[in-house]
């Protein structure tokens, strides 16, 4: 089976050799560099089998780009770079939301509206929708679950109201109620999982205000991830139907 693999880095100035690539689904790391080939330098390596190559690449590429742990190393990133996230991702972008409520929704003229008519106020030209509208635009995936308490708290309820905005730009949003979510077993983090290698989670305090972004790569985390998003999708329904069965059970 041909491997799946994603550049990591190189220290060549044109971008050229040499560099290294990880294995998607192994977590293996392919190094590419020039060939040794001189018979009494070959002769000096050790264990070195009749179908093996060796090749010489410079220290400062494996201290650079090279994985510096056997597991995984938490990194944390800025509002910045996490933002960059969803403007560079090549296919899709997908979120757990399992949050009783976020402080940034709160301070969000939306929310107040909501909180005064029941209706929340959305604009599709600000800048997270006109963004989303051309990632989707580009037939690329941006979905996301959300879990819902019984009975949901405000803040749920502002965001089920306000999941019109989020499909208007082509977003796939789904719901779960709580209960469901813990028989399949679902984690309580909250994080994004960008084109099913990157995942990013997100470390909010008691008063639901994002204190880290933590990025992972490591092949087998993110597989994890990517098992808790097919199953919350396969036990989600989209938010309309959702909403229409909270209405007609009197919620």
């Amino acid at each position: 089976m041909t491997r799946r693999l994603r550049f990591t880095g190189t220290d060549s100035k044109n971008g050229a050799c040499p560099a290294l690539h990880e294995d998607l689904d192994t977590g293996e790391i392919v190094v590419q560099g020039s060939p040794l080939t001189d018979p009494l330098e070959l002769g000096q390596l050790q264990h070195l089998g009749p179908e093996d190559t060796a090749v010489v690449v410079p220290r400062e590429l494996l201290v650079n780009h090279g994985p510096k742990e056997v597991t995984r190393v938490p990194r944390l990133i800025g509002p910045e770079e996490f933002g960059r996230l969803f403007e560079t991702f090549e296919h899709s972008a997908w979120h757990l939301e399992t949050r009783h409520g976020y402080a940034s929704d709160r301070e969000d003229p939306s929310y107040a509206a909501f909180i005064a008519t029941g209706t929340a106020a959305w604009d599709t030209d600000n800048a997270w929708c006109t963004n989303i509208r051309r990632q989707t635009s580009l037939g690329k995936y941006v979905g996301r679950v959300r879990v819902v308490d019984d009975p949901p708290t405000t803040g749920q309820l502002f965001l089920l109201d306000y999941a019109k905005c989020n499909a208007a730009t082509g977003e796939d949003v789904r719901n779960l109620w709580r209960a469901e979510a813990m028989r399949a077993r679902l984690p309580g983090e909250d994080f994004w999982i960008f084109d099913s290698r990157l995942v990013a989670v997100l470390d909010f305090d008691e008063d639901d205000t994002l204190l880290d972004i933590e990025v992972i790569t490591e092949p087998a985390e993110v597989l994890r991830y990517c098992q808790v998003r097919d199953a919350a999708v396969h036990h989600a329904i989209p938010y309309d139907e959702f909403a229409a069965q909270m209405a007609a059970d009197g919620q």
